[in-house]
């Protein structure tokens, strides 16, 4: 069964929204104020894209450093021969798991009522026979852990050059990757390869990998990371922990060799093999992720290359110089085609940054009366470059559906659709202004939405959208684009497929709620977003559960 998440994404204060939330319960959506945004048919997008880097969709989503990154310190002279041969032995590890078949690796097997990619080729690895072949390693599991493997191979849209540079820059890896990895570092460079190339190079990181979901504790390692050639035209990225240089250990997982052969293919495409092997202590994931994290899905090797296959899809679009006819009033050129991608960029990465259960972030829950539990937490914005000083609130809630993940995913990201659940759209109808198709599935584009208000005396509303879905996953994140100034607020729903074709839907709210970040958070503001969020929780199930979407 295929798995996915949809995330949503909304923009603007919370004085814009508190009368929304707090008149819906039990009234139309004809019945709410709108959001006033100008905006025309003939909208100059490079314009929109500028606006973004003055209000805080652009910058390095993971320059902070929080509480875990800087506890980790750069390994000392006497640990750098240790980290080598570390490396080495992974490397060789890493290369053998990638090619090995029976009795390493054995085909996995799902009933009817499991979780899986959809994908029959998955393997499980054999952990007895693992422990024959690889008797060294790190160590034996530490108690309390479990094992997780996976193996996954496909066939990508980009050249093994530009790949393994995308591995070897952290900024590049976690901007492509920002749906996993929350936050990461590179710790010490002990080598940078041969002169022009990353062949040799040795870094030591610490990241933080995620699920985009306060209900999923991510997953923090200290490793190093090593690039190497074997052959024309084949490379291999292996990551190993660290974990025994550290003065206390207190990782709650850690990386067994883990990485990426990458052999060269004509046309500038590459075959990846991609090897997942963590040992973890997953206790603290709530009920309800749990058989997405058991399957391996969440973390293991098929989403890492699902996402790997649709952003090289996504830069391939980027780089296209054709423009529809039908955008032309509004896409006036490649550069306004790049700005809007870009722009949309900006947006992903800012919603994935602040969703998660990092561990600079602590999650509340609010009594749930008759309800889904709500998870709230907020986050000082200060000093972080390119993002707007203030208080960000957050909150999110889990659910489950009896409909499909690709029926939730279609009904969420169709203008059409859009009055039956958005509460901010305040009913209006909804208009495609722009659409930048950025993959094969349809699902994959970016869209310029613009909501007409139903009340002649209001303003109409623009909405930037990116939509995107793979084997894995799917995500549906927008934001109201204000012409006169953008607030980051982001708004953000997961699906996830439960047996018996019934979803887990996710929605998330980020809201700026006050620009100083000194300020003390109001009890109405926590009461305005936990109540908007639970209205439209309200009204998306009663939508996807209707006739016209099952």
């Amino acid at each position: 069964m295929a798995v996915g998440w949809d995330f949503i994404g909304k923009s603007m204060k919370i004085d814009r929204i508190s009368g929304i939330a707090a008149k819906y319960a039990g009234k139309p959506l004809s019945s709410f104020s709108h959001l006033s945004s100008h905006a025309s048919r003939t909208l100059d997008i490079s314009g929109v894209g500028n606006f973004g880097s003055q209000s805080g969709f652009v910058g390095e989503m993971f320059g902070a450093t929080g509480d875990l990154l800087r506890s980790v310190s750069v390994p000392t002279e006497a640990d750098k021969p240790i980290i080598v041969e570390l490396a080495v032995a992974a490397m060789e590890e890493l290369i053998r798991m990638a090619q090995a078949g029976d009795p390493l690796w054995i085909p996995a097997h799902h009933d009817n009522n499991s979780i899986s990619g959809g994908n029959n080729s998955t393997e499980i690895l054999n952990e007895d026979e693992y422990l024959r072949t690889f008797p060294r390693g790190i160590g034996p599991k530490p108690l309390g852990m479990k094992s997780e493997a996976s193996r996954e191979t496909n066939v990508v849209i980009m050249n093994h050059t530009n790949l393994v540079e995308i591995l070897m820059d952290v900024n590049q890896w976690s901007t492509i990757f920002c749906g996993i990895v929350s936050r990461a570092m590179t710790l010490d460079i002990l080598s940078t390869g041969v002169a022009g190339n990353y062949n040799g190079a040795l870094q030591v990181m610490t990241a933080e990998f995620q699920v985009p979901s306060p209900l999923v504790p991510t997953r923090e390692n200290y490793f190093v990371r090593y690039c190497k050639q074997h052959g024309d035209g084949t490379w291999a990225v292996v990551d190993v922990s660290l974990d025994n240089l550290r003065p206390s250990p207190i990782s709650r997982s850690r990386r067994r060799p883990s990485g990426c052969l990458i052999q060269e293919l004509p046309n500038g495409y590459s075959k990846v093999t991609w090897v997942e092997h963590v040992e973890v202590d997953d206790r603290a994931v709530h009920n309800i992720y749990k058989p997405l994290v058991n399957s391996g899905i969440a973390f293991g090797a098929k989403r890492w290359v699902a996402t790997l296959d649709r952003q090289c899809e996504r830069l391939a679009s980027s780089m296209a110089s054709n423009i529809p006819a039908g955008d032309l009033c509004v896409i006036t050129s490649p550069d306004g085609r790049k700005s809007m991608l870009k722009l949309a960029e900006r947006m992903v990465m800012s919603f994935c940054v602040g969703v998660g259960a990092s561990t600079a972030h602590a999650w509340t829950t609010l009594s749930a009366t008759g309800s889904d539990d709500v998870r709230v937490m907020t986050r000082k914005s200060m000093d972080d470059p390119g993002r707007p000083p203030g208080i960000v609130l957050s909150a999110a809630t889990s659910f489950w559906l009896p409909v499909p993940p690709k029926r939730v995913f279609d009904f969420l990201r169709d203008e059409n659709s859009r009055s039956e659940w958005d509460i901010l759209s305040n009913g209006g109808l909804v208009q495609e202004m722009a659409h930048i198709a950025n993959g094969r599935d349809p699902g994959n584009c970016v869209s310029l939405l613009r909501v007409n208000s139903a009340n002649s005396s209001q303003s109409n509303m623009l909405i930037l959208q990116e939509s995107c879905t793979d084997s894995t996953g799917s995500y549906v994140i927008y934001a109201p684009v204000d012409i006169v100034a953008m607030n980051v607020v982001l708004t953000g729903s997961g699906i996830v497929e439960v047996g018996s074709g019934g979803s887990l839907l996710t929605v998330a709210f980020q809201i700026l709620v006050d620009s100083v970040p000194t300020a003390k958070l109001s009890l109405g503001s926590v009461a305005t977003v936990n109540n908007l969020i639970k209205c439209t929780v309200e009204r998306i199930r009663a939508a996807v559960t209707s006739e016209n979407v099952q």
